[in-house]
């Protein structure tokens, strides 16, 4: 995922300065995907001369002049673009947070599909796991060794049934029509 469709869908939320983006970053997006403040002014800077979003600069009665962010078309159209590019990896998740975020604020994408696909792979992963916990762990008796490998894929178990139960809560919302 690139930052620049993070901060697109930020901006579509609500435009931002720099400063108030940043911010609003850090306490949402931020949680599960990380961006300095430098990055993010660099990153406005190529959205705006891609054509992306466009900077406005309004007089604060201070010193500085506020320069405030707002989507264009073209920058809308790319977040559109790929939030419908499905990105199937099971281990990458903040592409498809950042994509439900968009999808919050666009409409719907057509992300039913992809998390379908996701949750079929995840579903295999948690398979697997489980095939693995019969064929090495069954014994009563596990060494310490053992008792910490398990202890390890018993992790795996838990995260692969977390995610599922997560996911299988968020599929019906994206059948749901926009209110």
């Amino acid at each position: 995922m690139s930052i620049q469709h993070a901060l697109l869908t930020s901006l579509l939320e609500q435009p931002s300065t720099g400063y108030e983006l940043a911010n609003r970053f850090d306490r949402s997006i931020g949680y599960f995907w990380q961006a300095s403040h430098q990055q993010i002014y660099r990153e406005l800077a190529r959205m705006a001369r891609s054509g992306w979003v466009q900077v406005e600069e309004q007089d604060n009665g201070g010193k500085r002049r506020r320069k405030v962010y707002r989507v264009l078309p073209d920058g809308r159209e790319e977040l559109i673009r790929w939030a419908r590019s499905p990105e199937l990896s099971l281990n990458n998740t903040q592409d498809l947070l950042v994509k439900l975020r968009a999808e919050a604020v666009i409409g719907p994408l057509g992300l039913d599909a992809e998390l379908q696909q996701l949750i079929e792979q995840h579903q295999a992963r948690l398979e697997v796991y489980r095939e693995i916990e019969q064929r090495d762990f069954a014994a009563a008796n596990l060494s310490r060794a053992q008792q910490l490998q398990y202890a390890i894929l018993r992790k795996g178990i838990m995260t692969e049934e977390n995610w599922l139960a997560w996911a299988q809560q968020v599929l019906p919302l994206l059948h749901q029509n926009q209110p």
